[in-house]
């Protein structure tokens, strides 16, 4: 038997699926910023998702972003502050308001994205090809 699996009243944090989820996350956060300059995964999620979708509400995207509304409207102030994003009415329905990449934006996020992919091999660096699709399918299978 493993050590992750001694005995049902056995509790070893090292063992624990959402420790070493934070752990991976931790690893990957201190990676990307070091290829990514000036923004945060979180940021860079937000930007990812305008460009691929176009102008959102916050509301929509918070939820394809997985943040909070809390979060996300941080993320957009911080983005907004930068001149990266900017906020106007929708025209069909005068309550929400449209976030929408900036020319500034839509150009930070290019470099970016050359960024964040490197970010991405250097945190799989220890996994083969097959255990990256193997490790991502069952990600996906876990959200």
């Amino acid at each position: 038997m493993s050590d992750h699996h001694k005995s049902a009243d056995t509790y070893e944090l090292s063992g624990q699926v959402g420790f070493n989820l934070r752990r991976a996350n931790q690893r990957h956060v201190a990676i990307f910023a070091k290829h990514v300059q000036g923004l945060t995964p979180t940021q860079f999620a937000v930007l990812a998702r305008l460009a691929e979708l176009g102008a959102l509400s916050q509301n929509k995207l918070g939820r394809l972003t997985a943040m909070d509304s809390a979060t996300i409207k941080g993320v957009v102030g911080r983005l907004r502050d930068k001149g990266l994003v900017e906020t106007y009415p929708d025209q069909s329905d005068q309550r929400l308001r449209l976030i929408a990449l900036t020319a500034q934006g839509r150009s930070n996020f290019e470099v970016a994205v050359g960024q964040a992919l490197q970010a991405r091999l250097e945190t799989m660096e220890h996994l083969s090809p097959e255990e990256i699709e193997i490790f991502e399918r069952l990600l996906d299978k876990l959200t």
